[in-house]
């Protein structure tokens, strides 16, 4: 079912939402973007004339009840964003009363679905491994069945639109969906959106299309680097990562990040991507610090050639020249992972600038551009550059898992 051809008149719609925005030492949300994305959804339900329960996680509380992850500290937010006085249940799983009571228009929010370690469906307490972690799992997967149904009879209509958790198979994002039809079980505007996204990339990408991987380690993005080398034309790799492709090329790369396990599978990228005609560009030069520290001293080195005690930390000027000229002629970008280290801001200047050509080959030579993770969206936030990309993806993890060619859960417990 289309969320757009349902009526959600007379009926209880549970949204599973991803309303794990960051907070402040006094809990106060210090980023909305990932409630104002669930919006449309939320809307859609109350403006139809639906009652509206709203689900989520908040951090890794992993199965124990921890204040500090409470999702109490949001309501006010919720409240605000939907223009409705959203009521809130204390606990997820005996919520029964309150969704009962619910009616059209109205909005509740249940509380941390990760107190129950139902949610996640893993064993507490136990080790990997042993005879008794297989038992345990077993009897948990069989209470996270029972956690599932139960959330699910607060409503008569189930709605996924938590990307950011499309690739878990959890209670509230796929188990759940067994126990609604196919005429009560449907994807929101986010989740759709998303969708579209990552199809405009890797299955309708106009060329040349250019992938820019950056972040700290190659061991997470190794799939997501196999996979495109089949699509791209271009694959910019940056970041803590690029340091293992060097070092694996017997270059020195003195303290910089590195994984020494990988460097034979670096070697074989940068052997399949010549194979395939891919155009494989590393940095060339480095901003090095001495410590990893935002006041440190600053120097550029050759990327093969830095000193034992300095370690990279930027992509550098002549580096950013390289990869702007690439960006600039691409028709699709795809931007996963800073290229320096982005939180110091004496070192977030290349990934700065990579965020302004990719916002300028969006908005001047029409490239379609997808841009997602947790840093390149705090990148483009920061520049002020979000509304001049084609995309900002909410779920760092899922888009990766997606871009690699796995079928996400989320999604496929709601089309089956």
């Amino acid at each position: 079912m289309k969320i757009n051809d349902f009526n959600f008149a007379g009926h209880k719609a549970i949204v599973r939402v991803d309303f794990n925005v960051p907070l402040d030492e006094n809990g106060h949300v210090t980023d909305d973007t990932r409630i104002r994305g669930a919006l449309p959804t939320l809307k859609k339900v109350l403006a139809d004339g639906g009652a509206l329960i709203m689900m989520s996680h908040m951090g890794k509380p992993k199965g124990k009840v921890k204040p500090e992850l409470s999702l109490s500290q949001i309501v006010k937010n919720v409240s605000d964003a939907l223009g409705v006085e959203v009521k809130f249940a204390k606990d997820a799983g005996h919520a029964d009363a309150e969704a009962a009571a619910l009616k059209g228009g109205e909005a509740l929010l249940l509380e941390n679905l990760r107190y129950y370690p139902e949610e996640e469906g893993k064993p507490v307490g136990v080790e990997k491994g042993t005879p008794e972690y297989d038992a345990a799992k077993a009897e948990m997967k069989n209470r996270q069945k029972d956690f599932a149904k139960k959330l699910a009879s607060y409503a008569d209509v189930y709605v996924n639109d938590a990307f950011g958790t499309a690739h878990r198979k959890h209670a509230s994002t796929a188990v759940i969906a067994d126990y609604f039809d196919a005429d009560h079980k449907m994807l929101g505007f986010l989740m759709e959106k998303e969708e579209t996204a990552i199809n405009n990339v890797l299955k309708n990408a106009q060329h040349p299309f250019t992938a820019i991987i950056g972040g700290s380690k190659v061991s997470s993005k190794l799939g997501v680097i196999k996979n495109l080398l089949d699509k791209v034309d271009n694959l910019i790799i940056g970041g803590g990562m690029g340091y293992t492709f060097i070092k694996a090329q017997g270059g020195k790369i003195g303290k910089s990040l590195h994984e020494d396990d990988l460097m034979p599978e670096a070697l074989n990228v940068m052997a399949a991507a010549k194979e395939k005609g891919v155009n494989l560009s590393l940095s060339v030069a480095t901003v090095c610090g001495k410590d990893f520290s935002n006041d440190t001293e600053r120097k550029t080195f050759p990327i093969d050639q830095i000193p034992d005690e300095w370690e990279g930390m930027d992509a550098s000027e002549e580096s950013i020249k390289a990869w702007k000229k690439i960006i600039l002629a691409s028709k699709t970008i795809l931007w996963n992972g800073p290229v320096g280290v982005f939180e110091l801001e004496n070192f977030a200047k290349g990934t700065g600038e990579i965020a302004k050509a990719v916002a300028q080959a969006t908005q001047e030579n029409g490239a379609y551009s997808l841009v997602g993770g947790g840093d390149s969206v705090a990148a483009v936030n920061k520049f002020g550059l979000a509304d001049k990309v084609s995309y900002v993806s909410t779920g760092g993890g899922a888009m990766l898992e997606a871009i690699e060619g796995k079928v996400l859960p989320g999604v496929a417990a709601v089309e089956k």
